[in-house]
């Protein structure tokens, strides 16, 4: 089967295709050829998935899914939040997000933080959202260089390793993105 993901980060497509498996065909935004910049400007994270997801089956009548992610730390109140990859700014730079969530969190003893991942699917007209979670710490220093974001300074509960450390396998499987796309899946392999 054959599914569009509504995102223009790479990353993520690979992260959702490794997921998937040999069985299901995944496309992005340029495979379809949709090259523009879809607006994010919700202040949810259901929001903005809504939003890239309605401008794709809108524009080019597909079918299709999208996702926002956030980070939520809870001595930031939240933040960054829907704004986590321009946290540091609108170049959307990794390095830089993640400099200024460590200097924001020096000094503090609670590190506590959770990556919030919600999925939108218009199928055949009709809007589903999918939800994941994964509780974790905000590390004081980065730590591996596999993953992508935030990865290097976020330990998921149960681990001793962060999410840059880990293998893929694992991480897929345990991550916000994970679970929000296994309850997509399983949705979908209903519909079947």
């Amino acid at each position: 089967m054959n599914l569009v993901f509504a995102t223009g980060n790479p990353n993520k497509v690979k992260e959702v295709q490794e997921i998937l498996g040999a069985d299901w065909k995944l496309k992005s935004l340029k495979d379809i050829g949709c090259l523009e910049d879809i607006p994010e400007t919700a202040d949810t994270l259901e929001g903005n998935a809504l939003l890239k997801a309605r401008y794709v089956y809108e524009k080019y009548n597909i079918d299709c899914f999208s996702e926002d992610t956030g980070l939520e730390i809870d001595s930031l109140e939240g933040a960054p939040g829907v704004h986590t990859a321009r946290f540091a700014g609108p170049q959307k730079n990794a390095e830089d997000n993640m400099a200024l969530a460590l200097s924001k969190l020096e000094g503090k003893n609670d590190r506590a933080a959770q990556f919030r991942t919600v999925f939108a699917l218009i199928l055949e007209g009709k809007e589903y959202l999918f939800e994941g979670i994964a509780r974790g710490t905000i590390l004081k220093a980065k730590k591996g260089n596999q993953g992508f974001g935030y990865d290097p300074i976020f330990q998921p509960d149960g681990y001793d390793v962060s999410f840059a450390e880990m293998d893929k396998k694992t991480k897929n499987t345990i991550s916000h993105r994970g679970k929000a796309f296994a309850k997509l899946m399983a949705f979908l392999k209903n519909q079947q």
